[in-house]
């Protein structure tokens, strides 16, 4: 897509009118349908980076469906490599799919990761009569004999979901991962209904999919997959980390720019992406998404990054998702 059609395209999506004459509005893409994720990302964001006067303009949102957010990625590497007016949403779907070479030969240092200001937490769920009390019990249980535990998530073989679970049994030193049972349905959901209705021994998948069987009394939560407990109404679950098995695999919202943008430039949108989360608006948006802290922005976040795609890619090559 050539720079003259996407910005007839953004022109139809402007987030906010009174942009300055003369100097281009900044842009954020959202590399799907609106009303998703990074859809979400953007949009949000990008208000309130307006509303608080993070930034001079109202930013416009372009969205740009496909390939699962290679469509986007692979714009911005080609046409706007050096654009220093652009941010781009990402998730941790963005880190998975460049560690399992999704994007037809794109690889993760051809841009720079921005931030990420929240995310939904990862976790491990069982139902509510399991004879699982922790998640060392239900981490020993599997290395006793891989074939009598069976997970369930909503991602496919090889997703985050299917991920997160083998990141946490090799922190607990079992390296067997092709013997590991994980089944992929259709969404969450579904997930919870095989792990409650017993055709599965525990769910692997994001808090804001298990809240309402929480509340209900259906299911345990065993871990959550963050640097610290949640807030809230959530503040019981203990996280993985204190139980011992280092691994933080959360679904984070962020942003990346072009890898060829300057460092002052880089560091104005860290700024300013800084500024929204610390800003009451971010955290009343957290609330009404269900979406829980997770503030890594600049150097932090690229080394974050850096690593899960590292983890993801030596797992993915384990168990035959990729060669």
């Amino acid at each position: 897509m050539k720079q003259t059609h996407l910005t007839r395209l953004a022109a139809a999506v402007v987030l906010g009118l009174g942009l300055s004459s003369g100097a281009q509005a900044a842009e954020c893409i959202a590399p799907a349908n609106p009303g998703g994720g990074w859809d979400f990302t953007c949009r949000s964001i990008s208000k309130i980076m307006y509303d608080i006067k993070a930034v001079d303009d109202p930013i416009q949102v372009t969205n740009m469906a496909g390939g699962g957010g290679g469509l986007a990625y692979t714009h911005v590497v080609t046409e706007r490599a050096d654009d220093a007016e652009l941010i781009v949403a990402a998730s941790s779907a963005t880190a998975t799919r460049l560690a399992q070479n999704a994007f037809g030969g794109m690889t993760s240092d051809q841009v720079r990761f921005l931030g990420a200001i929240g995310a939904d937490p990862g976790v491990i769920v069982v139902a509510k009569d399991a004879p699982y009390q922790t998640l060392n019990d239900l981490l020993d249980a599997v290395k006793a004999d891989p074939s009598k535990v069976a997970f369930a998530g909503g991602s496919a073989v090889g997703g985050f979901d299917h991920l997160k679970v083998l990141m946490a049994l090799g922190r607990a030193g079992f390296d067997d991962i092709t013997k590991v049972k994980y089944i992929g349905v259709d969404g969450g959901a579904d997930a919870i209904t095989q792990t409650i209705g017993g055709f599965t021994q525990a769910m692997t998948g994001d808090i804001s999919e298990v809240v309402g069987f929480l509340k209900a009394g259906d299911v345990r939560v065993l871990a959550s997959f963050t640097d610290e407990r949640l807030p809230g109404e959530f503040s019981d679950i203990p996280t993985a980390k204190e139980q011992g098995i280092d691994v933080v695999a959360v679904n984070w919202r962020g942003l990346y720019v072009p890898k060829e943008i300057s460092d002052d430039d880089y560091n104005k949108w860290a700024d300013a992406l800084t500024a929204v989360a610390e800003s009451d608006e971010w955290a009343e948006q957290m609330t009404a998404n269900g979406l829980a802290p997770f503030t890594r922005i600049g150097a932090d976040f690229q080394g974050y990054v850096d690593g899960v795609i590292e983890e993801i890619r030596t797992l993915s090559k384990e168990i035959g998702v990729i060669q």
